[in-house]
């Protein structure tokens, strides 16, 4: 394991036991933890992206605030709807972020996850047609958005423009150089990790996978990570692929820890239905450091993997998150391999 972040679901709510009450609360406080945790050594910050709930949304201007406010952590996302997206104002977007970030963005994108609202990218102008497919308009805008950061020129330029034009076709401006090489892509099943390593992406893998095998979910991960990293070789690509998965973990350190979590491990995998599929749910880890160190290490898909995230409860607040993060970087992460 090379490098530790966090991920935060954004979720905010009015309960006077929430510490995020209001959108505004939300924002300037993921912002806040990302300066945080660069403080504590973390090596990424990074943010899911779900529309029409009270959870963060619109992930580059938090990306670009949080950019500005930091100089070493990489910022994410974990995972960006392509369905809703159009990919060139994306591009422009995320090559604007990135730029103020000095190039420290690491996209997390995928087709996304089960909606709040039916069929809700619709909404937002993107409609795959009578019996079209929404995961393949998704992998569509997917191609056209990573061919526009990778510096395509498509436009033809107009013959009395208002500004001079450079010669030729135009592309999408601004364009920040790497920004390609650091996308990723949340993978829910095994062949999806491999059509992910065929695009030259990272491979993005959560607490949940949408099929089982009846092995453990760990397991099942592991396997998941080794047909990407196979299939990474075999598309011959010439730079080294990254892989994250993300956990639960609750180090237990003090009472305020013991109140919260103190329950919520000891348990098991889960298995469930997501889209009318069967999926597997990894389980929670919660424990005392010497425990979790034990528990972690015989975890095969972090074994497998270069980059864990920890998935934050940020209702808890700024300072509460900072001291789970602390608690893993200090007592936890440095026996698995960690710097």
């Amino acid at each position: 394991m090379k490098k530790i972040g966090f991920l935060s679901f954004g979720h905010w709510n009015p309960s006077p036991q929430s510490q995020a009450r209001t959108a505004s609360d939300v924002l300037l406080q993921s912002i806040d933890l990302a300066v945080a945790a660069e403080e504590l050594g973390v090596d990424g910050a990074y943010f899911r992206v779900h529309h029409f709930a009270r959870q963060l949304a619109s992930p580059f201007p938090l990306l670009a605030a949080a950019g500005a406010r930091t100089s070493r952590i990489e910022l994410g996302t974990g995972v960006i709807d392509m369905r809703y997206e159009n990919p060139l104002y994306m591009a422009e977007d995320a090559g604007a972020a990135d730029l103020i970030a000095g190039g420290r963005l690491q996209l997390g994108i995928s087709r996304g996850s089960p909606e709040q609202v039916v069929e809700g990218y619709k909404h937002f102008g993107h409609d795959p047609g009578e019996g079209g497919d929404h995961a393949e308009m998704a992998r569509d805008h997917t191609r056209r958005f990573l061919r526009a950061i990778d510096g395509d020129r498509f436009a033809e330029p107009n013959p009395r423009p208002m500004f001079p034009n450079p010669p030729g076709l135009l592309g999408i401006e601004p364009q920040s150089p790497g920004l390609r090489e650091r996308i990723w892509w949340g993978a829910g099943t095994r062949q999806t990790a491999v059509w992910t390593a065929e695009q030259g992406m990272h491979l993005m893998s959560s607490t949940l996978l949408t099929e089982d095998t009846g092995v453990p979910f760990h397991q099942l991960q592991a396997e998941q990570i080794q047909m990407y990293r196979d299939a990474w070789t075999a598309a011959g690509h010439q730079r080294e692929p990254r892989v994250s998965v993300s956990r639960s973990i609750f180090p237990i350190v003090n009472g305020t820890d013991r109140a919260y979590f103190g329950v919520a491990g000891g348990g098991g995998d889960q298995v469930g239905h997501i889209d009318g599929g069967v999926a597997r749910f990894g389980k929670t880890y919660a424990g005392e450091p010497d425990q979790l160190v034990e528990e972690l290490a015989a975890d095969e898909a972090i074994a497998a993997a270069d980059t864990l995230l920890l998935t934050v409860p940020n209702q808890l607040g700024v300072d509460y998150n900072a001291h789970l993060l602390d608690s893993l970087v200090r007592y936890v992460a440095p026996e698995l391999g960690w710097r």
